[in-house]
């Protein structure tokens, strides 16, 4: 190395000094950083990382389906078994980018796109005016998660362990905001019933609003054509005001789970030994993110199309479609990863995907489609059937109750599995 001197120039003009790299080389160095995956390694994870994948052959099936007009139900099974890979892949794309990002920014990043499927179902519904199928489909996830997944769980977990132990008090604030997001659909549900019986009096208010309903729900599906006028617009405000404070209160659990009460979710020290590698690059994960919300909107689309043929042609109760197999469609990737977190007794992580993907779709996904509907002009409500009501509540009621003491076994597993069975039959003869 030469001695540096006064005579030395600050600057040096071509002695020993690499020329500049072209443009574009500098512009690909930038998007990749040291020790990333490259693009064509990330996305052989990205599609090949899984058996699941295989089921990415029915996407160009769902596309031909339904630009060749086939059948209804051949529309509605490719596309329906279409998305499941899609969802799983949403998932991955996820993970990976949360894997490279601060705790809080993988957080919400989670929180946005953890139920980006029931997101895009529906708005894709709601866009074609099956306010029926966002309602029940959103219900059925909700439910789903609670009972379904977490009854798997805790059965799967049961039969290898005794008893396993979590959290108690993050899973306490958890119910309870579950609870709230329960009691916001109870409150309509009243008003709905209390406006209803007065109608039924023959009040001052009780102006014909028929030409509105058959607009609204040509079938009477929401079972609002017993409101009058002044009831429908106030169960408008409502929705509208509880969906916008829901938002709120959304936002300030991501702060208390995310910054302020932090701890209170980190898992246990076995749970948290294992640190994950990325195998993807961020851009990557980005591209293939923003790639697969795409293409599964298109699915989702097709599928919600092919509902309401299939449903006349082949007798298939339409809120068993929406609570039953659609959730199960949009869930499949997260039911595998709960059961299988149980089963090595990483019991924090089996709550927070069931029990916080309830939430995002209670405090998140409901209030926000509620303001979609609001902006392009269908009138999405919060006010569910009375039935369907009750059911969640019951099931917000038992899940409460069974998690309270912060230990699982199998027996509450199958008392969660039987309740999600017992409603599945009844909304088959609904």
């Amino acid at each position: 190395m030469s001695t540096v001197t006064d005579r030395t120039p600050l600057l040096e003009n071509g002695n020993g000094a690499q020329p500049p790299k072209p443009f574009f080389r500098r512009f690909a160095d930038s998007l990749s950083s040291e020790g990333e995956p490259g693009w064509l390694q990330s996305y052989k994870f990205f599609f090949f990382g899984s058996y699941l994948n295989v089921f990415l052959v029915f996407v160009p099936l769902s596309f031909f389906s339904h630009y060749l007009n086939w059948d209804a139900a051949l529309r509605f099974v490719f596309s329906f078994v279409a998305i499941m890979p899609l969802a799983a892949l949403l998932g991955t794309a996820t993970e990976q980018l949360s894997l490279k990002l601060g705790q809080t920014l993988s957080g919400l990043l989670n929180a946005s796109f953890g139920n980006a499927v029931e997101i895009i179902v529906g708005i894709a519904a709601l866009l074609q005016g099956e306010l029926r199928i966002v309602q029940t489909s959103l219900l059925g996830s909700i439910l789903s998660n609670l009972l379904l997944v977490l009854g798997c769980s805790f059965l799967a977990g049961g039969l290898k362990f005794n008893e396993s132990n979590f959290q108690i008090t993050a899973a306490q604030a958890s119910s309870s905001l579950m609870t709230l997001a329960c009691i916001t659909l109870v409150i309509p549900a009243a008003y709905h019933s209390a406006k209803t019986h007065s109608g039924l009096d023959g009040g001052v208010n009780a102006t014909s609003i028929a030409p509105v309903i058959a607009q609204l729900d040509p079938k009477l599906e929401l079972g609002l054509d017993g409101m009058d006028a002044g009831g429908l617009h106030g169960l408008k405000i409502i929705s509208r005001g509880t969906a916008i404070l829901l938002l709120i209160v959304y936002i300030a659990y991501l702060i208390f789970q995310l910054k302020t009460h932090a701890y209170l979710y980190v898992p246990s020290a076995e749970a948290a030994e294992e640190e994950e590698e990325p195998e993807m690059s961020i851009l990557a994960a980005g591209s293939a993110l923003l790639l697969v919300t795409v293409v599964t909107s298109f699915c989702a689309d097709y599928l919600v199309a092919s509902i309401e043929e299939t449903a006349n042609r082949y007798s298939i109760p339409k809120p068993f479609i929406g609570l039953i197999l659609l959730p199960i469609v949009a869930n499949a990737a997260e039911h595998v990863t709960s059961v299988w977190m149980a089963m090595k007794n990483k019991m924090e992580l089996t709550i927070g995907i069931c029990v916080g993907s309830s939430i995002q779709i209670a405090a998140f996904v409901v209030p926000l489609l509620v303001i979609v509907g609001w902006a392009t002009h269908h009138d999405l409500t919060l006010f569910f059937a009375d039935f369907e009501t009750i059911v969640l509540f019951v099931s917000v009621l038992l899940v409460n109750f069974l998690i309270q003491d912060g230990k699982s076994n199998y027996m509450e597993g199958l008392m969660l599995v039987t309740l999600y069975l017992v409603i599945a039959l009844a909304f088959w003869v609904s």
